[in-house]
């Protein structure tokens, strides 16, 4: 057991109120991340024709999930380095008033490069609230409640996921799609007003220097990769020369990236934690398992809503086993793991997710949806059994006193990894969907077979404009949509076989039965 230090380093008043500022941490949290999975519900609401919604097109509706995901990846390391120097406190007040201020502009976006915009000021205001919320959690607990208060605090967000949907749902079927983004306001002001009443600030009394080289090369690298990605997708030509030139460019400045921080003496990234094989595959099995799950949640939407003809509510509500899958397992995947070992549980994990990505190529318009939920749950379960082990790794693989930056590394490839699940299965959706249906398009002028062929909503929403002899469109966009939608099951299932390669290559097996109950109480805080 951890002794107790002899004198409490947490002031009395602080101690006292700490479950009071643990619940505004929380309010903060669920927001950030309630914010994702609302915005799931709602792309097709926003890819319909005005005033329904935007009429976004498929690469749009990717860069207004991407453009929040990305800025918050990119600045992830930085927002914690200036909470140490400026104060977490008012770093988390920054990051709040601003991330509201966000999304009340998203809300009122005219057209969808507004969106996007506004979408990557909120990605900015979140970068600041998700590190400073842990490290004022830090603060405020001694160290016997710490483990405790941080599983409460990653409890927040399996409920930000399961609630998400359905409460995007509900907005969704009551007021206009921008409703999604304007619940969040007097949720931030609620949150501002318990922050200066309750938390108090803190600083690192010897903090790091930023890196604004290294911030600036990471986020224009990742921008550039994944908008060639995007455009690739939306050519259908991953071999145009725009789309070979974006896609190169992004890749040198990546690489720069990883040259600048090795030789820099005050990285954001230290990239010489990836010598470590069994540490670089924990990265990778996050990075995978997100791709997996923002893919297969981008495409499953309009599966549930265009082609089964479910509402936001209903869809929402579908999505629901897979949320509750995690919130189950996620805390007893620990309990495998001492049975059988890391690399059993996370390969199986992984096998699982791999599998259940391959079991959408047998969907189709009149499947039974209990079979949906089925694959839905033990994706879940799946992805449950990887992420607690391979963060326990992850701390396990670096010194102790190397954590936070660990923590950080996990946050950040879990959202990249996410941001090109998107990308790149919403490219191959976008590419194989395009040629399905262009032959059925060769009737329209061409600028409306163009605008046609961009996604399944594109090609209803010009159905409907058509009338009666746009029914005749109908049936063929469900039918290319699912054979897109089988194909791209089939990349994410092959993305996650490789996943599986390599968790059951790199990651440890069983550990020796010895006593490292202390020493795993003592990294538990800076998992997430």
């Amino acid at each position: 057991m951890t002794t107790s230090p002899p004198a409490p380093r947490i002031p009395e008043a602080v101690h006292r109120r700490r479950w009071a500022i643990l619940g505004v941490l929380m309010l903060s949290l669920l927001i950030v991340v309630l914010d994702n999975s609302i915005l799931n519900v709602a792309i097709k609401t926003i890819s319909t024709p005005a005033p329904t919604g935007l009429g976004a097109t498929q690469s749009e509706l990717e860069w207004a999930i991407n453009s929040y995901t990305l800025v918050f990846a990119g600045l992830l390391f930085s927002a914690g380095l200036l909470g140490d120097r400026l104060g977490r406190k008012k770093v988390l007040l920054g990051g709040i008033a601003v991330f509201g201020a966000g999304s009340a502009l998203a809300a009122f976006s005219g057209s969808p490069g507004e969106l996007i915009a506004f979408r990557a000021v909120m990605g900015l205001g979140a970068a600041f609230v998700m590190p400073a919320t842990l490290a004022v959690l830090m603060n405020v607990f001694e160290r016997e409640e710490q483990p405790k208060a941080i599983g409460i605090w990653a409890g927040g967000v399996g409920l930000a996921i399961a609630i998400g949907p359905i409460t995007g749902g509900l907005l969704l079927d009551h007021f206009w799609w921008g409703s999604v983004f304007l619940v969040n306001v007097p949720i931030v002001l609620l949150a501002i007003a318990l922050m200066l009443w309750l938390v108090p600030d803190s600083r690192d009394p010897a903090p790091g220097r930023i890196d604004p080289v290294g911030v600036v090369l990471s986020v224009v690298g990742l921008v550039l990769l994944v908008y060639g990605i995007i455009k690739g997708g939306e050519l259908a030509d991953f071999t145009d020369v725009t789309v070979l030139a974006t896609i190169g460019a992004g890749l040198a400045v990546l690489v720069a990236f990883v040259v600048h921080e090795k030789r820099s003496d005050h990285p954001s990234l230290d990239v010489t934690y990836f010598r470590d094989k069994v540490f670089s595959a924990a990265i990778a099995a996050i990075a995978l398992v997100f791709f997996a799950l923002m893919g297969v949640t981008f495409f499953s939407v309009f599966y549930t809503q265009s082609v089964r003809g479910y509402s936001p509510l209903q869809t929402g509500l579908l999505m629901l086993p897979l949320a509750v899958a995690q919130l189950v397992f996620a805390p007893r995947a620990r309990l495998l793991v001492d049975r059988f070992g890391n690399r059993a549980t996370t390969t199986a994990g992984m096998a699982v997710v791999a599998a259940m990505l391959a079991a959408f190529a047998t969907l189709d318009a009149d499947t039974p949806i209990w079979l949906l939920e089925v694959i839905f749950f033990l994706m879940g379960a799946g992805m449950a059994h990887i992420m607690t082990p391979v963060s326990v790794v992850i701390m396990q693989a670096l010194p102790r006193e190397k954590a936070g930056s660990a923590s950080a590394l996990s946050n950040t490839f879990r959202q990249v990894g996410g941001a090109l699940g998107i990308a790149v299965l919403g490219s191959v959706l976008s590419t194989a969907y395009r040629n399905g249906i262009e032959d059925e398009l060769g009737a329209l002028p061409a600028g409306l077979r163009h605008t046609a062929g961009e996604s399944i909503e594109a090609t209803l929403g010009v159905a409907d404009r058509l009338g009666p002899r746009g029914g005749e469109l109908v049936g063929p966009a469900h039918d290319a949509f699912l054979h897109a939608m089988h194909v791209t099951a089939l990349w994410g299932a092959g993305i996650a076989v490789i996943g599986v390669v390599v968790v059951a290559l790199f990651l440890p097996g069983r550990t020796p039965d010895r006593r490292t109950g202390d020493r795993e109480q003592e990294l538990v805080p800076a998992a997430e």
